[in-house]
């Protein structure tokens, strides 16, 4: 059950982000079923590993670079997924920020449904 709330909740944050950030778009909704799957993959599993390889990086700046390590996958899963475009990498900068930020608020209005 919650595997499939958080799951839909990230397919809303991704539709919402493509109709609000420029250079994002979306063609079908199975593309944002699935960018949402991938994304939640990536960042299960890819994006720990980044972090530790740019660990002094992070350090060094503070945790900052983390933002565009999450851009750069955001590009990544746009341009593995087709129908789901980014057009450039501050649009998936931005795009991934949004994301994250309505991703938690929907996720902390779900928090009493889900236990």
């Amino acid at each position: 059950m919650r595997f499939f709330t958080r799951w839909l909740i990230n397919s809303l944050a991704i539709f919402i982000v493509a109709n609000v950030v420029k250079g994002i778009e979306i063609t079908n909704l199975w593309a944002v079923l699935i960018a949402a799957i991938l994304v939640g993959i990536i960042n299960a599993f890819l994006r720990p590993l980044i972090i530790f390889i740019t660990l002094p990086l992070n350090i060094l700046t503070l945790g900052l670079f983390t933002l565009f390590i999450n851009g750069a996958l955001f590009y990544l899963v746009a341009n593995i997924v087709k129908g789901f475009s980014i057009t450039g990498f501050w649009s998936a900068f931005w795009g991934y920020i949004l994301f994250s930020i309505i991703s938690l608020f929907l996720n902390m209005l779900t928090i009493p449904i889900i236990n």
